[in-house]
C-alpha cells in the first residue's frame, strides 16, 4: 500500500509540479489511517527526495543560488522545531483545517497559473507553483554575473522565507514551494527558472532539517513504510515527467487545481463530520 501511495504521489508530482507533494499527507492519512502528525514526517522524506531529484535532473546548476537556499535552510532550524511542537499539541481538527486551507491556496494558485500564457504554465508545471509577477524595486538585486547582491534587507527577506517554510514543514509536512517561489520572485530579480531551481534545493534542505528535528524530538519514523513510499514517489515522478510533455497543458493544471480543492474539501468534511 505504501508503494502504491508513493507511486500516485510521484505521478501527480511529475505531471503537475512540486505542488503535488502536498497530496502526500492526505494520501497517507486516508490510505493508512494515520493522523496528520504521523503522516507528515514520512511525506517530508518523500518531499526531500523528490525535490533533490528535481534539482539534479530538471535544472542547470547555474540557475541555483546556493547561498540563498542554505540561508533558508539555516533559518528553518529555528522554526521547524516550533512547527513540530505545535503539531503534537493542536487538535487534529485544527491541523486538518489548516492543511485544507493550504491545499486551497495551492489549488487557486495553480488555477491562476493555468490561465496564463502556456509558456508560463509549462515552466511552473515542471517544478513548483509560484507567482510570475515580480514587484517593482525588489530588495534582492543581481550583479552582472546574475548572482544575488547580499545586504541586510535581502538577507532578512530570504531568512524570513526560510523561517516561514520551516514552520509550515514542521506543522503540516508540506514542502513550501508555494511560499518560496513567490517570495523570491516578488523580492528579488531572479528569473522564474532561477527561483524554482533555488526553491527546490531549499525544499530538499528544509525537509531534511525538519525530518532530523522530528527524530531528535523522539518521534519515530516508520522506515518500513517510508522507504517504499519514497521509492514509489521517485518512480512515479520519473514516469510523470516522461508523460508530461505528451499530455501536460493548461487543462491538466486546471484538473490538478480541482483535485486539490476536492482533497481540501474532503479534509474539511472529515473534521466537521459533514455531510
Amino acid at each position: 500500500m505504501s508503494l502504491l501511495l508513493g507511486l500516485i504521489t510521484g505521478l501527480v508530482l511529475g505531471l503537475t509540479g512540486a505542488g503535488g507533494s502536498a497530496l502526500a499527507v492526505p494520501l497517507l492519512m486516508w490510505g493508512l489511517g494515520w493522523s496528520l502528525p504521523q503522516a507528515a514526517p514520512v511525506a517530508l522524506v518523500a518531499v526531500c527526495a523528490s525535490a533533490l531529484f528535481g534539482t539534479v535532473v530538471a535544472w542547470d546548476v547555474a540557475y541555483i543560488r546556493y547561498r540563498a537556499a542554505l540561508l533558508m535552510a539555516l533559518a528553518s532550524l529555528v522554526t521547524a522545531p516550533l512547527g513540530l511542537w505545535l503539531a503534537t499539541r493542536l487538535p487534529h481538527a485544527v491541523l486538518a483545517g489548516l492543511f485544507g486551507a493550504v491545499l486551497a491556496i495551492v489549488a487557486l494558485r495553480n488555477w491562476r497559473l493555468a490561465r496564463r500564457a502556456p509558456r508560463e504554465a509549462a515552466i511552473v508545471r515542471a517544478t513548483v507553483a509560484g507567482d510570475e509577477g515580480a514587484a517593482a524595486g525588489p530588495v534582492c538585486r543581481l550583479d552582472a554575473r546574475g548572482r544575488l547582491i547580499w545586504n541586510w534587507p535581502c538577507a532578512t527577506l530570504i531568512a524570513a522565507t526560510g523561517a516561514a517554510t520551516g514552520f509550515l514543514s514542521g506543522l503540516l509536512g508540506v514542502g513550501g514551494g508555494f511560499v518560496i517561489v513567490p517570495s523570491l520572485r516578488a523580492g528579488s530579480e531572479l528569473s522564474m527558472h532561477s527561483a524554482i531551481a533555488t526553491s527546490l534545493l531549499a525544499i530538499a534542505l528544509i525537509s531534511a532539517v525538519t525530518v532530523l528535528m522530528s527524530l531528535l524530538q523522539g518521534h519515530a519514523l516508520p522506515w518500513a513504510i517510508a522507504l517504499p513510499f519514497v521509492l514509489g514517489a521517485l518512480g512515479g515522478m520519473y514516469g510523470g515527467r516522461r508523460l508530461a510533455p505528451r499530455i501536460a497543458g493548461a487543462r491538466l493544471q486546471e484538473a490538478f487545481a480541482l483535485l486539490m480543492l476536492l482533497v481540501a474539501g474532503g479534509l474539511v468534511a472529515q473534521v466537521t463530520g459533514w455531510p
